[in-house]
């Protein structure tokens, strides 16, 4: 996860192995494969996106609507009714993935991410229901 994450996070920070391993072992969930794969936690009734990542070698084929599909059915059996996220305000593909898989904006957080360039860029938040 975190090599796929370092050639898909170019203009920030990618998470180290450590990271991943940390959330796993802390309650988060992974599904996908080595082409792409998506690292969500559930609380009592909702599940938030941590980080979702498609190999550039593999992206534009519908790869991560699929994981988007996996993981929600997967926080469903786990009790999960409502899914959240957040997503850089100019990460158009990202936020066009979303739209497709029915997640809406709900709120902004301003300045909330900075790229390597020190430049900061907006966070969108998004939910939708699973019910």
């Amino acid at each position: 996860m975190a090599a796929i994450h370092a050639a898909v996070f170019v203009t920030t920070r990618p998470w180290a192995a450590h990271e991943f391993e940390s959330l796993l072992y802390n309650g988060a969930f992974a599904v996908g494969n080595a082409d792409c794969f998506a690292l969500v936690r559930v609380a009592l009734d909702e599940v938030e996106l941590l980080t979702i990542a498609t190999h550039p070698t593999h992206q534009r084929q519908g790869l991560a609507h699929g994981i988007m599909t996996d993981w929600q059915s997967a926080a469903r059996k786990r009790g999960a009714t409502r899914a959240f996220l957040e997503v850089a305000a100019d990460n158009l593909p990202a936020i066009a993935l979303y739209h497709a898989c029915e997640f809406k904006p709900n709120g902004l957080r301003p300045g909330y991410y900075q790229r390597d360039n020190g430049r900061k860029i907006d966070a969108l938040m998004m939910a939708r229901a699973l019910t």
